[in-house]
């Protein structure tokens, strides 16, 4: 092997050792001079083997240096050898990509993985396209993403290798404040453990609970002799369907069961849309009244405990919002399935009582009372809060109505109840000056609304310790916590209808004015459009109650007689309906000179009910930044779900939402692209 030049040389440890035979002949000569002043024969002696010393040394420091140095460099150039193919060969997909994200170099792993030769120079883009360039370490020294690619799923970790002080070195280019640099790639293959984690959390338990809505009613639509076959029959159609999906359902009463299930189970189960709810319908021995049911269903909970507790805020939500349908909730959210019947409304007021008493023992612990409804308040839910303030004053306590914004439509109803005697200027308060009424010693009551974030004044919420609920819409994912009494009733009529029967209970000595029931006789006859939607025996029984106490019908029906531009809107908007899908009837409100718009609206849609095929109409009005759209239907469509997809909420036959940051157009889309949506889905039938 040829010397290499003399330009290199040995440094650190090597180089010392070296050196050292070098540094002991120094040492010799030291010896030698000690050796000269003892004797000069030995001296002598000593001095000829230093020559000689200093001959090997010398002779090996000139020949053996140059073949040293060889030696390691050909190591080093061996050792370098074996990285690249050790990297070649690495078992985990590898590759370097320069800063755009273009493949520069690959191993063997990385080819196998994605099929490609050695050599393959595109972007990784075209290879796994949610890389993008942004994705790429560029700001950060590391960058991690999760992909997947031909049905098998990796992490791609990415790693940032700056070239500063490569340029900085070679003798070969030249770059002044270079910053440029290459991506290290690595790709993990974890496609076994998602597997297995997929099927850990598929054989993960999940809880539900099933009730039967209407078990007294159905069981005395029927012959007495027939009744034990009908609860066999529904027995057997409930077990059938959960011994199916291989999973355990156990009667805890007459009307209920409980549920077991694996995850992967529950999943078919909301593939299948809850087929079971339609299914008990079917069950029919003679009985006048179908059989519906109600299922809760809590998956993904941490605990068991926390999968039974999920399952009973399930089925409460489902029972709230009238029954026969299906309620799924997890950590993260909430789905709803069925809901297209008509809740059935109670015969017993055994509740109403219950619900009474103990409203009255709430307001007599407190000493101020706070009543509020919803924005924009409506007659029903003014005629409600009137309903509370009667009773607070009737225990003696303080009571205040929090009312902030007075529409048009609500005026004549608000003027009224200022006329009787006993008015004072205090009862009306805005949000303000309620919050600084607000204390441990109030108790707040809400009315006609169960979704705080629509309340008058939602920060009362948040203020209030006692807190009481009563109304008539359907419960949605949004509800009022933490509520000392809640009274939610989705087959009343309207929440003045619940208040009536309430005052009739709370106590003998309950007295309201001609002018109060006039307020809350005008609440129930808005809601059930003149007593023609949604009405029950209760209702006519709370319209009597208001009738005795000076309920006028003919001064409420003045109340809310029509100014003729109002008229002529509401006209013009049916008139110019679309009948979508031959079902479905779309129009718009004009708001220019109307005080309320959105009532007009809500008036239109009841119109557009007349037209012979229409199952639904949508009235869409665009009023203080937003689209409002009123959505009315008679008992084919669950305008409700239909809401709720869009953001809204309401009853299985009038329900709306509010749309903000579109105008009237886009929401006709919106309301289009839900509707084919669920069309398609076969979550809505159309004959």
């Amino acid at each position: 092997m040829a010397p290499l030049k003399s330009g290199i040389k040995l440094k650190g440890r090597l180089k010392r050792y070296v050196q050292t035979s070098l540094y002991l002949g120094f040492l010799l000569i030291a010896v030698n001079l000690l050796v000269y002043l003892l004797s000069v024969p030995a001296g002598l002696v000593v001095t000829g083997f230093a020559v000689l010393y200093f001959g090997v040394v010398l002779s090996l420091q000139f020949y053996s240096k140059p073949v040293i140095i060889n030696e390691l460099v050909s190591f080093a150039t061996q050792y370098g050898q074996i990285q690249r193919v050790l990297l070649r060969e690495f078992m985990i997909p590898y590759a370097i990509l320069d800063d755009e994200g273009y493949i520069i170099w690959t191993n063997r792993a990385f080819e196998k993985a994605v099929h490609k030769e050695k050599g393959y120079r595109k972007s990784i883009t075209s290879l796994f396209p949610s890389i993008t360039r942004e994705k790429l370490p560029g700001e950060t020294e590391f960058a991690e993403v999760n992909l997947t690619f031909e049905d098998n799923f990796y992490s791609a970790k990415m790693r940032k290798i700056p070239m500063r002080d490569m340029v900085d070195s070679s003798d070969i280019v030249e770059a002044e404040e270079y910053k440029g640099y290459l991506v290290a790639f690595y790709l993990f293959d974890e496609t076994a453990l998602k597997i297995a984690l997929k099927e850990v959390e598929d054989q993960s338990l999940a809880v539900g609970l099933i009730y039967l809505d209407n078990y007294d009613e159905a069981l005395e639509s029927v012959e007495e002799v027939r009744r034990s076959l009908l609860i066999a029959l529904i027995d057997r159609k409930i077990n059938k369907y959960i011994a199916a999906q291989d999973g355990i359902c156990k009667k805890m009463e007459k009307d209920k069961y409980m549920v077991v299930l694996r995850r992967k189970a529950a999943e078919v189960l909301q593939e299948e849309k809850f087929d079971i709810l339609e299914e008990v319908k079917t069950v029919n021995i003679g009985n006048e009244m179908a059989v519906t049911i109600s299922i809760g269903l809590g998956v993904d909970g941490y605990t068991y405990a926390q999968n039974y507790e999920f399952a009973r805020n399930a089925i409460d939500l489902a029972l709230g919002r009238g029954g026969d349908q299906a309620v799924v909730k997890t950590p993260k959210n909430i789905t709803y399935f069925g809901g297209k019947s008509q809740q059935v409304e109670k015969n017993t007021r055994v509740k109403a009582r219950v619900k009474a008493q103990a409203l009255r023992e709430i307001i007599s612990s407190k000493e101020r009372v706070l009543i509020m409804g919803h924005r924009i308040p409506d007659a029903d839910s003014f005629g409600a809060a009137v309903g509370i303030y009667r009773i607070a004053k009737t225990l003696d306590r303080e009571a205040h109505i929090v009312l902030s914004g007075v529409g048009a439509t609500i005026q004549p109803v608000l003027d009224l109840f200022k006329s009787h005697e006993g008015y004072r200027d205090s009862v009306i308060i805005d949000g303000q000056q309620a919050m600084e009424l607000a204390g441990s010693n109030t108790v707040l009551v809400v009315v006609d609304v169960n979704k705080p974030s629509i309340t008058e004044c939602p920060e009362l919420l948040r203020i209030c310790k006692s807190i009481v609920v009563l109304d008539h819409h359907r419960q949605g994912s949004e509800a009022v916590e933490n509520a000392t009494l809640s009274y939610v009733e989705a087959y009343a009529s309207s929440t003045c209808e619940m208040v009536s029967e309430i005052l009739q209970y709370i106590g003998e000595s309950i007295r309201i004015t001609a002018e109060e029931a006039n307020c809350m006789y005008s609440g129930m006859m808005i809601d059930t459009n003149n007593f023609t939607a949604k009405t029950g025996v209760r209702t006519f029984e709370a319209a009597a109650f208001l009738r005795r106490n000076g309920a006028d019908v003919t001064k409420v029906r003045k109340l809310f007689r029509e100014d003729a531009i109002e008229y002529k809107t509401k006209a013009d908007a049916v008139s110019q309906a679309e009948i979508y899908k031959h079902a479905f009837a779309i129009s718009i409100c004009k708001s220019e000179n109307i005080q309320s718009p959105t009532i007009v609206g809500a008036q239109a849609a009841n119109e557009l009910l007349n037209i012979k095929g229409v199952k639904a109409s949508f009235v869409l009005t665009d009023y203080q930044n937003q689209v409002f759209i009123s959505a009315r239907s008679i008992d084919e469509v669950n305008v409700q779900v239909i809401m709720e997809k869009m953001g809204g909420g309401g009853h299985l036959g009038i329900a709306g939402c509010q749309l903000t940051g579109v105008s009237v157009f886009e929401g006709i889309g919106l309301l289009k692209g839900t509707l084919d949506k669920m069309i398609n889905e076969g979550d809505l039938v159309i004959d």
